[in-house]
């Protein structure tokens, strides 16, 4: 079972980046996790995963609908507000039941 999840969130996770890779100027904006906090392939991470998805489905809509630079400026803001809300609600969530993101801070 474990061995299926494993697999089904691959896939997902490789659907949730790849739309966003055959956009131009992609390089500036938000990242999309790999992988879920602490290894955990539960609900939370799916929702997410799906959230990104969804953000990916509106910016490809927008963009298809943008008349000009301005229209095409705005789509790719509100695809970038809605990856950040995303992962704040994922962490949020991931908070609550004691999983932590990591973070690696080097000082001299």
């Amino acid at each position: 079972m474990q061995i299926s999840k494993l697999i089904m969130g691959l896939a997902i996770a490789s659907a949730a980046t790849s739309p966003t890779l055959a956009h131009s100027g992609t390089e500036r904006h938000v990242k999309v996790r790999n992988e879920p906090v602490a290894g955990q392939y539960d609900k939370y991470w799916y929702n997410y995963l799906s959230d990104v998805l969804e953000a990916d489905k509106e910016l490809k809509s927008d963009l298809r609908r943008a008349t000009d630079e301005e229209d095409r400026r705005d789509a790719w803001e509100e695809y970038e507000h809605e990856l950040v809300d995303a992962d704040k609600d994922y962490v949020k969530k991931m908070r609550k039941r004691n999983f932590r993101v990591g973070r690696v801070t080097i000082s001299n």
